[in-house]
């Protein structure tokens, strides 16, 4: 039987390999340049959310959620992604793309701001409470558990491309890029530096408060423990390897969270950190054979740890030879050939 090697040991990589191992495939290597989950897994906000603006990506969110269903608690939190807009026409924007989901068989509702979230300037909202929040490196170490129960191998602090292999799987996030060309493939893989705030501890945050997302701004922020984690895109996108905190938005993000969630009103940010995406010209990843003996996992543009059950899955049955449980011919590398795409995927928080 082949050997496989799979390039990236965050969420990505551990799914595909976890995958592998559950198929059937008796020699995979799981392999990372530096630790399990140490990457851009490690810096990830963690929402886990089904509401996307295409087709493609909502199939992909679905059979993934299902998933983190069975992992539960302390894994994956069921309370819910909360859309809310402050103006009619983010509420039309917001209803269209509900009006998609939903004829997907996502369970999406009309929904108010619950206690504690300011509601006053806002005209409508829209809620899926089947989504969520889990804990990225968690969830990758118990992957890679998983997979090691089931006989793969693990290597940290190696080069996957220089390991022998007779299939190669690329999913190190915004490395993939170099990871690819050290295989002989170009992938449109560009990073781009992200950052994230966590406040003070905050007293009384309710245990069910969800993801809460001002649609008009991509402002958003959840709980973790007993903080708040704050995010919202960069006045300009910095592009690049280097992952640099920019405290001159302290400020801003603080007052817009003191608005939206009174409670947090005077906190002050105690951590914050910055990661990278690895970004496709279309915000949508790069799945599946992509060379002889070459496959990719990567290139996912913020959402990879919340699709990485149902891609991992469906990559490692393409591998193997078997019918796929997801499409994947909207992720295939082809699409890029010719001219240059565009960003179709709206809703990239």
């Amino acid at each position: 039987m082949a050997r496989i090697v799979v390039a990236g040991a965050g969420a990505a990589g551990a799914s595909v390999a976890y995958h592998l191992a559950e198929l059937g495939a008796e020699d995979v290597v799981l392999c990372d340049r530096g630790t399990v989950a140490s990457g851009a897994t490690s810096k990830a906000m963690g929402g886990v959310r089904q509401q996307f603006s295409t087709a493609a990506e909502v199939k992909l969110a679905q059979s993934s959620i299902r998933f983190f269903e069975d992992l539960g608690a302390p894994f994956f939190e069921q309370v819910g992604y909360l859309f809310l807009a402050t103006t009619e026409a983010g509420l039309a924007e917001l209803e269209e793309r509900a009006e998609l989901q939903r004829s997907l068989g996502v369970p999406v509702v009309t929904a108010e701001p619950p206690e504690g979230v300011r509601g006053d300037d806002v005209v409508g909202g829209v809620a899926c409470w089947a989504d969520g929040i889990a804990d990225p490196p968690a969830v990758a170490r118990e992957l890679v558990r998983r997979a090691t129960e089931r006989g793969v191998e693990v290597r940290e602090h190696e080069d996957a491309s220089q390991l022998d292999g007779d299939v190669f799987v690329i999913a190190a996030g915004p490395w993939s890029g170099e990871v690819g060309r050290a295989l002989g493939v170009e992938l449109p893989i560009r990073p781009l530096c992200r950052q994230l705030l966590a406040t003070a501890p905050i007293a009384g945050l309710p245990a069910d408060l969800p993801m809460v997302v001002e649609s008009e701004t991509g402002f958003h922020f959840r709980r973790r423990e007993g903080r708040l984690v704050i995010a919202m895109t960069d006045p300009a996108p910095r592009w690049g390897f280097d992952e640099v905190v920019d405290e001159t938005l302290f400020e801003d993000r603080l007052a817009r969270l003191g608005h939206r969630y009174p409670a947090a009103e005077g906190t002050s940010i105690e951590r914050a950190w910055a990661g990278l995406y690895d970004m496709t010209p279309d915000a949508h990843p790069i799945l599946g054979r992509v060379a002889e003996g070459v496959y990719a996992a990567c290139g996912f543009s913020g959402h990879g740890f919340m699709q990485s059950p149902a891609m991992g899955r469906a990559v490692a049955e393409e591998i193997l030879g078997l019918e796929s449980s997801s499409d994947l011919s909207p992720y295939r590398l082809e699409r890029f050939e010719g001219d240059v795409a565009v960003f179709p995927e709206e809703l990239i928080l």
